[in-house]
């Protein structure tokens, strides 16, 4: 039999054993629970770590498109004759001495250089469409337009110069950016109002905005303008603004720049 010493040695033994089991199961269950970077979750994948195994929900920025860039219709004046904006009226006069210094020849007329490489650009398009655009007129100097002037009053009378024919130092044609053409399909309606029908300035009316020029008088602007509609008289702005007056529906130059304009003459 074994003693009794022995069963006190034996029992105290076993005792021992489970209090170390249970601090080793205690020990690995709060490592788990509240371990570090050395706590494993077995089960789910091979050694995943405890913080890549929560999934935590995120919720995607909100995103929203970016802004129209807003077209600066300040970038140029409408004021200063060298300008590719100027606007020039019956409100708003050149000076009668001013001429541009970089005219250059386009078929015998003369217009500012940076005119000519959209010009020929426009007559050639529409000659590759079937439309022959003649280059008609260009810059005309002060003392030219006295004499353009002039010569209308006498044909037609002082009340159909005023709404085809600027007086001396109101006139486009100072600037060097405005262009007038004919019809080399139908010559009878040059500087007729028929021109609108012939094959060319039905093309103008739908195409010289891709190269830069606006149809300056149009019967739809003519209370803004202060002219009667021409067809054949053209104004080059540059492609960017032509764009612009032609995205946004706008029909005179005054209503885009916002410029006043109208029939009357500033000097009365």
């Amino acid at each position: 039999m074994i003693s009794r010493s022995w069963r006190s040695v034996a029992l105290a033994v076993v005792v021992v054993a489970l209090v170390v089991g249970i601090g080793v199961v205690a020990s690995g269950l709060w490592s788990v629970l509240w371990g570090g970077d050395d706590a494993r979750i077995e089960g789910l994948s091979e050694e995943v770590p405890w913080e890549q195994a929560i999934v935590v929900p995120t919720v995607a920025p909100r995103t929203t498109e970016p802004a129209e860039p807003v077209f600066d219709l300040a970038q140029h004046s409408t004021s200063d004759p060298t300008s590719r904006w100027v606007i020039v009226n019956k409100q708003h006069p050149i000076d009668k001495g001013y001429e541009p210094a970089d005219l250059v020849d386009v078929d015998g007329e003369r217009v500012r250089a940076a005119v000519e490489p959209d010009l020929r650009a426009m007559v050639e398009a529409a000659a590759a469409d079937g439309a022959r655009v003649v280059v008609r007129g260009g810059y005309r100097s002060y003392t030219e337009q006295v004499g353009a002037r002039a010569a209308v009053e006498a044909r037609r009378g002082f009340a159909h110069a005023e709404r085809y024919s600027a007086r001396p130092g109101f006139s486009e044609h100072q600037t060097g950016f405005a262009v007038d053409v004919d019809s080399g399909s139908q010559p009878s309606c040059n500087l007729q109002t028929c021109f609108t029908r012939t094959p060319e300035g039905a093309w103008l009316a739908e195409r010289a905005w891709e190269f830069g020029f606006v149809v300056r008088y149009t019967e739809q602007n003519s209370a803004v303008t202060g002219y009667a509609p021409e067809g054949w008289h053209l104004r080059w702005v540059g492609r960017e603004l032509t764009a612009h007056l032609r995205a946004e529906g706008i029909g005179s130059l005054e209503e885009a720049l916002g410029v006043p304009g109208g029939p009357e003459y500033v000097a009365g």
